[in-house]
């Protein structure tokens, strides 16, 4: 090897040895071009290095790997696939507290390492490290990183969902910054991402937070991701509650004025939907087949045709004591009386509806909800609501704590730091005559 590598090796396992991982971090971020120098003794280098012991040198070593590949106009696919399982390994077995001093280079590998599992159609091989690979990066369960998003896409990609489920229904009070790496563009494709896992697997209430949340999230433009979670949030909101919820308050009003417009298909089926006619909204649905299907909504739009189904079946048990198979297929515009008995049984089965069918002369007979709301049950329901309230409280107290004692804010707050910063202005405008310097919010 030459001098300079193997004066890059000896130093990775000084530093590493003496916990070091500020000083190597810093060492390695003037490493790349030695490394790319040397890319023919790379695989030697990671021989030497202990994936373990030396995590931050190998980490620098890969991400070089990456680059090269990425500078190679042709690319063997023996070349991808030795890298990406050698990359898989590094993350199940690197040192958590080493790569948590190179978040950023971290987020970046498992950035590359996703992107190539994408473009070679192979999303299953990167669920397991990338799992870890969370779990080794996080400060805590409740943190996000940019990893969380990669992670979902896979699951998505690969259809395997049963993965996702323990960083989906999370309450995020805190993020990595990952050294600046993290950024809104991540914050957006991991809420989307977490409404359309949901909705994949029926949890339609934890959907539409996550479609909320992309949608409420402080902007001054309005991104393609906020817009696909808009679609879907007109969908699922008509899925659960037979209407489209309007967005809360603190929505930017740029989002409530571009919105709307790029996303007329939506907005029809929910005007064909609060027509209560079945019938109706089945055209509109054809009429838009084609937009709903690029969109990747189609599967959500069908649901939405059996949700309405739904909701005339609960309108009439407003207005009948009982109602013949036959007459409810005609109401409720299905195409069988066989179909309008599966649906009855699917809602009596769910609790959306109470009620019984004689199978003697084919009458559903619709029933009172037979829950007085007195037994152990409810009781028990009703204590682990409030024992999520009182959680909830301490959360937000301990944040508010947490930002009050916060020096920036406590400058901010008391004017000190804009005083700092026009002190700071006016000296900078004195110095370089009448050119501008621009201020930058906090």
């Amino acid at each position: 090897m030459a001098t300079s590598l193997e004066h890059f090796v000896t130093s990775v396992r000084n530093l590493s040895a003496e916990g070091g991982w500020r000083e190597l971090y810093e060492f390695l971020g003037k490493s790349p071009d030695i490394l790319m120098r040397n890319a023919e003794h790379l695989d030697h280098v990671l021989e030497i290095l202990d994936p373990q012991l030396h995590s931050l040198g190998v980490l620098a070593v890969y991400m070089v790997k990456f680059m090269i590949t990425n500078q190679n106009a042709v690319q063997t696919d023996v070349d991808v696939e030795g890298l990406v399982g050698k990359v898989s390994k590094f993350i199940l077995v690197c040192n958590g507290e080493q790569i948590r001093a190179a978040p950023d280079s971290f987020a970046e590998l498992c950035s590359q390492f996703t992107q190539y599992l994408v473009d070679k159609k192979m999303p299953a091989r990167g669920i397991l490290p990338l799992a870890q690979a969370i779990r080794k990066a996080r400060m805590n369960e409740n943190q996000l990183t940019s990893i969380h998003s990669h992670f979902l896409q896979l699951c998505l990609m690969a259809q395997n969902l049963r993965p996702a489920l323990e960083f989906i229904n999370l309450d995020i009070s805190d993020i990595n910054s990952e050294h600046g790496y993290f950024d809104a563009k991540h914050f957006l494709l991991y809420y989307y991402y977490c409404g359309t896992t949901s909705a994949a697997l029926k949890n339609f209430e934890l959907a539409l937070y996550g479609f909320e949340v992309a949608l409420t999230t402080p902007s001054s433009a309005v991104s393609h991701i906020m817009l696909e979670s808009y679609k879907k949030y007109i969908l699922v909101s008509l899925i659960i509650h037979g209407k489209v919820i309007p967005l809360p308050k603190y929505t930017s009003q740029l989002v409530n004025r571009l919105l709307r417009p790029m996303s007329a298909v939506y907005h029809e089926i929910a005007s064909a939907f609060s027509t209560n006619k079945p019938a109706s909204l089945e055209a509109t649905l054809m009429k838009h087949k084609d937009a709903l299907q690029r969109d990747n909504n189609w599967g959500l739009a069908k649901q939405v045709q059996q949700s309405l189904y739904k909701k005339v079946i609960q309108r009439l048990t407003q207005t009948f004591l009982t109602l013949s198979l036959s007459d409810m297929a005609m109401r409720v515009q299905l195409q069988s009386v066989a179909d309008a008995e599966k649906l009855v049984l699917s809602m009596i089965d769910r609790g959306e509806i109470y009620a019984s069918i004689s199978q003697k002369d084919g009458m559903v007979l619709f029933h009172e909800n037979p829950d007085k709301y007195d037994s152990t049950s409810t009781v028990e329901r009703l204590q682990s609501e409030v024992d999520l309230c009182i959680e909830l409280d301490t959360k937000i107290q301990r944040m508010e704590e947490s930002i009050c004692t916060n020096p920036l804010f406590v400058k901010k707050a008391t004017g000190i730091l804009d005083e700092e910063d026009a002190s700071r202005n006016a000296s900078l405008q004195t110095s370089s005559g009448p050119t501008k310097i621009p201020s930058f919010a906090m």
